[in-house]
């Protein structure tokens, strides 16, 4: 299947060498060798004429940096409009001081302040501007920031009418990336000498045998032939050997590597690194004693056990290709992926807790196999878990002959087991994404340039820290799980929580007990997750420490900014920065990502590009658009983990991803970029709205009913409108507690017009009580446009959803909506 001429190691004797003996590791660096450039990129100095400033607020001004007299004469013009904050701030003492780096004049902001009366700093200050002088260097052409409204982190919280969030002094000095200067630094770097930079990283990392001559090939116009890209090709390696056996012969064999955490409260365990190299081990060595071979695939429906990471690091260090499926689809979903890729063995358990409801995996694998059996693919082995707390075995239904105990065979197996060392291009893993044919795409990831990609994105856009305990709430078998609960922290020798339950079980302050229970200092999660969380109140944080936290994240889709707040007031206590990430699962890790220490964050903007990454916006003709604008977002060049194909249907690959912008490659989303380079997401292009010839983004309009104070979640989906062409239809989630009425409809549809404009006031108010959601946190919009529309016959799969009972909810207040 996978096992062809281009994937497979000629010489078996290379293959089945041994490992180096432990005196050829090195410890995990705390730096990679590019962080230390002796030749830095030099940043140019421009020019700044700044504007006075007539303000109701504290600023952030960006000064001329020609002379400490002119600087002293605009910052001591400066006076708030009013009196009481004038005399809150008292009178503002400059202090002058410049350094030169990399070529252009940096201002040491941090020595320009604003104190009160009796000298100490207020909440709001002057000393940003050591972030936004550089902004006008950024490659996406945008201008200076001529004045802003801001925070720091930890002074003060933010509000409505804040601009920006940003690092304080301590933090940013502890950063990885500590300045917007070392990010620009790094950034140019990446993009003008990209063979240079990223052999630097890849050098930190165990590779059997070096990388051809060239570190990456590509064609990303269709127009010059097949789409191709390479990175590290002729590189022989092993993700499970760089996750596992490197970190034991570091000498972290005795950190923890993975906590668990049961769907019931006091139900948990953990595996140190050399625990979980043993269990992947014995794992490996059972499927290699069934005949799985490098090349094979391998189907997982696992919830997030252990035995999920464990099942992906076992595929991966006999050179198996595994295909995750999200223990919460249903058995046709199931069998459509198992027909796609005709795996060797079919590894789940026999059923699974989420709240007080039990789901029996094992009777969705028995019709899924059955199904596929109908179609051609017959699966010899299903190897399952018995997973106790749900279910016991002898409750288990059993087929004879094909099914196995897990707990019978794998721990009869040996400890140590060698390792398939795979070319950088070999497959790594399939993961199967929706597609607007209905037809699930195979995306495929390779090895070297995945494994480059996910450490890499993982260290910087975490500010990741040895003594970092890690909390991505996401499932294994979305690719926020493969990136970042698996590959990329055990990589940097991360310890990882994951948690089987839900996350509003036994109530809604689960998160924050987990939080307090490990000490999580770095906390990933999804907007959905948030608005729920906000919407039940903050009792159910305030009742927690939570003292741990030092970094938060947000994923999957863009957040609005009363949430982004909302997370880092009372979530954050107002002291964490927030990496608002944006990425695909075909993109392998983050694109767009703040960088906590560096760049100051405005609530609701992924900010700027990644290391290596070139975002372009577009209009319809692909004709490039330079500075504050919106359009279409694409990416020029490839990225070390950017996928190579749609498993089976590389043409399906091109006409999706690369015909539609010759010369890009086209994300399907939505972008606009404002006048200081920051990028704001706008949601998938097919969720614009043409409203009577204005296109409105779906999430613009979602945010605007979500600053409602009295709208918990809202989802907003586009129908036909005689009139206008499209209609906006908007599905409502009230705080608890709220009735609905027509005056807040009024006052909902109001939110919109003041925000957006009276083009983008919904049509429609569907009072919602919840939304229908994957485990992980997805919005089925596929499903809510068939409600807005009343095509109730063409509902399709609900199996997926965490509560399909939503779906009739939803239909039978569709009668009495407003």
């Amino acid at each position: 299947m996978f096992a062809h001429d281009s994937f497979m190691i000629k010489n078996s004797q290379e293959r089945m060498a041994l490992p180096p003996s432990q005196s050829s590791y090195n410890k995990i660096p705390n730096k990679f060798p590019h962080e230390a450039s002796p030749n830095p990129i030099q940043i140019l100095p421009t020019p700044i004429n700044k504007p006075k400033v007539q303000t109701s607020r504290v600023n952030c001004i960006s000064p001329s940096p020609s002379s400490s007299s002119q600087i002293h004469q605009r910052v001591s013009k400066f006076q708030p409009r009013n009196p009481r904050i004038r005399q809150q701030l008292g009178e503002p003492r400059i202090f002058n001081n410049y350094s030169r780096a990399g070529g252009v004049v940096v201002k040491k902001m941090e020595d320009v302040s604003i104190y009160n009366s009796n000298g100490k700093r207020n909440g709001r200050t002057f000393d940003h501007l050591r972030h936004v002088e550089s902004m006008e260097t950024m490659p996406s052409g945008a201008g200076k920031i001529p004045r802003l409204n801001a925070v720091v982190l930890g002074d003060s919280l933010a509000s409505e009418e804040d601009d920006l969030i940003c690092p304080n002094d301590e933090f940013s000095s502890q950063a990885l990336i500590p300045s917007p200067q070392k990010y620009l630094e790094m950034y140019r770097r990446s993009i003008e000498d990209p063979t240079s930079f990223w052999s630097d990283i890849a050098s930190e990392f165990y590779w059997k045998q070096k990388w051809g001559q060239e570190v990456y090939s590509e064609n990303m116009d269709v127009r010059n032939g097949t789409i191709s890209i390479e990175w590290f090709k002729g590189g022989i390696t092993n993700i499970c050997y760089n996750c596992l056996d490197k970190n034991v012969e570091s000498g972290i064999g005795d950190k923890i590597a993975l906590y668990w955490e049961g769907n019931e409260l006091g139900v948990d365990g953990s595996l140190t690194y050399r625990q979980l190299l043993e269990r992947v081990c014995q794992l490996a060595n059972y499927m290699k004693d069934i005949g799985v071979r490098r090349g094979d695939a391998v189907v997982i429906y696992l919830p997030m056990l252990m035995e999920l990471p464990i099942a992906m690091l076992a595929c991966a260090r006999i050179g198996a290709v595994h295909s995750v499926v999200f223990a919460g689809f249903s058995a046709e979903s199931l069998a459509q992926r198992i027909v796609d890729c005709k795996p060797k063995v079919v590894l789940t358990c026999n059923a699974v807790m989420r709240g007080s409801k039990i789901i029996y995996l094992k009777d969705i694998v028995d019709k899924a196999l059955t199904e596929s059996t109908g179609n051609g693919i017959s699966i010899d082995t299903c190897l399952v878990f018995e997973n106790q707390l749900a279910m016991k075995r002898e409750a288990t239904k059993w087929h004879e002959g094909r099914d196995v105990w897990w707990q019978d065979v794998v721990p009869k197996y040996p400890t140590t087991c060698s390792v398939e060392w795979v070319d950088a291009e070999d497959p790594l893993f399939l993961l199967y994404t929706s597609g607007s044919t209905g037809k699930p795409k195979g995306v495929l990831h390779t090895t070297g340039g995945y494994m480059i990609w996910t450490a890499t994105t993982f260290k910087y856009a975490f500010d990741y820290k040895p003594s970092d305990i890690y909390w991505c709430t996401a499932d294994c078998g979305w690719i926020t799980g493969h990136s970042y609960v698996s590959y990329g922290p055990l990589l940097n020798g991360a310890t990882v929580v994951i948690f089987e339950g839900a996350p509003n079980y036994p109530d809604s302050g689960r998160c924050w007990d987990i939080v307090d229970k490990y000490n999580v200092t770095i906390f990933y999660t999804a907007p959905t997750l948030v608005r729920s969380l906000m919407r039940d109140g903050d009792e159910y944080v305030t009742r927690y420490s939570r003292k741990s936290l030092r970094v938060l994240g947000s994923v999957g889709e863009p957040i609005n900014p009363s949430a982004w707040r909302w997370y880092y007031n009372v979530v954050g206590d107002s002291r964490c920065p927030i990496s608002d990430t944006w990425w695909q699962t075909e993109t392998g890790g983050f694109m767009i990502t703040p960088l906590p220490g560096a760049w100051p964050q405005k609530p609701g903007s992924a900010t700027f590009p990644f290391f290596g990454v070139q975002p372009v916006i577009v209009d319809e003709k692909g004709t490039e658009i330079e500075g504050e604008c919106s359009g279409y977002l694409c990416v020029k060049g490839s990225w070390p983990g950017a996928f190579r194909t749609l498993y089976g249907d590389h043409e399906r690959y091109e006409t999706t991803y690369f015909k539609p912008f010759p010369g890009y490659y086209f994300t399907g989303d939505g972008c606009s970029r404002d006048k200081d380079g920051y990028h704001w997401l706008t949601g998938r292009v097919d969720d614009v709205i043409n409203v009577s010839g204005h296109r409105i983004g779906t999430a613009e309009v979602e945010s605007a009913l979500v600053s409602h104070p009295q709208c918990a979640e809202a989802a907003v989906v586009g129908v036909e409108h005689e009139i206008k062409g499209q209609g906006i239809y908007a599905f409502v989630t009230l705080v608890e507690g709220v009735p609905y009425s027509e005056e807040l409809r009024k006052s909902l549809v109001n939110a919109v017009r003041n925000q957006i404009g009276a083009f983008a006031a919904p049509d429609t108010i569907h009072w919602a009580p919840a939304l229908p959601k994957t485990r992980s946190g997805k919005i089925m919009r596929r499903i809510l446009r068939k409600i807005a529309s009343r095509q109730l016959d063409e509902l399709g799969d609900t199996s997926t959803l965490a509560e399909p009972a939503v779906v009739d909810q939803l239909i039978a207040l569709g009668n009495s909506k407003i």
